[in-house]
């Protein structure tokens, strides 16, 4: 379908920005919005990929390549602005001389500037949100080609590199343990998190069967930490990131540039988890980075505890009711 041949008018929703822009016209089709800002570059179709405030890092990086994808086959130059889009990790001063979010942690994928794309003819701008057909797991082979424009800024590698020759010696037999807390436990249609008793259970049961001899753990939660590194001392690994207590980490900014080391965090531990010979969790967005992003097989061990509700109010109870009260509601139980 021709996006600019539908539905042409001077009436309709505008876009947010920051900063102030004068809409001459725009289209209105299948929730995709296209606007003219000036006579630039008139034979160009910019597609605006934008997620505001979006969610966690790597759901904004499946975000994206479904977005890119989308570009790949209608021939659309995409451009991806959480700048004027703002997400949950924008901070209001430049880093590494920009305020775009995306370019915190990720190479450019092409050469064009907000600011010139916004004096063009031809703009489109995406959904904001996940649509029916989009694909929600990173590791889906229906994203492989776009997968390639992706790439993280060197100065993370470099980090995540020296972090892991530090701490772990090439004969180490390393578990990756991803014990997701915090709001994974109020999350609506999304899997269970684990409890830390089944957990322990859990990391247990592996380094008896497969003969692991460190862990490295990526929690967003202080108390999990706390419990593990009681149980398992000098054996326990993890990455100096900020750790919540009661608070969630987004609600607050006990940091300079907190937002932005929130997801430099998230970076580097989605790459040392990359690296581990073995991992296991509940599925979540950062261990299928990890995968996507790994350059090895790796041993794994997912396990699961069946789903939180759909329901939005059930769900933010419902896994504390089981915990608390088993007797009741039943217990969370390990599913095969």
């Amino acid at each position: 379908m021709n996006l600019f041949k539908k539905y042409l008018t001077n009436q309709g929703p505008k876009p947010y920005f920051k900063k102030k822009f004068e809409i001459n016209k725009f289209l209105v089709t299948d929730g995709l919005r296209y606007f003219s800002f000036g006579k630039k570059n008139p034979n160009k179709k910019f597609f605006i990929i934008n997620r505001s405030p979006g969610a966690g890092l790597f759901s904004n990086l499946t975000f994206v390549l479904n977005q890119l994808k989308f570009c790949s086959e209608n021939q659309f130059i995409p451009i991806i602005d959480m700048e004027n889009f703002t997400t949950i990790y924008n901070e209001k001063r430049e880093i590494d001389n920009s305020l775009n979010s995306w370019d915190y942690y990720f190479e450019k994928i092409n050469d064009y500037k907000i600011k010139d794309v916004y004096k063009s003819l031809n703009l489109i701008f995406s959904n904001s949100k996940f649509q029916k057909l989009m694909f929600i797991d990173i590791q889906d082979e229906k994203l492989n080609k776009v997968f390639n424009k992706i790439k993280i800024k060197k100065k993370f590698i470099i980090e995540m590199k020296i972090f892991f020759k530090k701490n772990f010696l090439s004969s180490d037999k390393v578990l990756g343990v991803h014990f997701r807390g915090s709001t994974y436990k109020t999350a609506r249609r999304h899997a269970y998190p684990s409890t830390i008793s089944e957990m322990i259970k859990n990391i247990d049961q592996l380094i008896k069967k497969y003969k692991y001899n460190k862990i490295f753990l990526v929690t967003e939660e202080q108390k999990y930490l706390d419990e593990l590194k009681k149980k398992y001392k000098e054996k326990l690994i993890y990455y100096p990131s900020y750790r919540m207590t009661k608070i969630d980490s987004f609600r607050i900014y006990p940091r300079v540039d907190h937002r932005y080391k929130l997801g430099k965090e998230a970076i580097i531990e989605m790459l040392i988890l990359s690296k581990c010979y073995g991992i296991t969790y509940v599925k979540s967005n950062i261990v299928s980075a990890a995968k996507r992003f790994s350059k090895t097989k790796q041993q794994d061990h997912e396990i699961f505890f069946g789903y939180n509700s759909r329901n939005i109010y059930v769900a933010r109870w419902k896994w504390y009711l089981k915990y608390y009260f088993p007797f009741i509601f039943g217990k969370i139980k390990k599913y095969q």
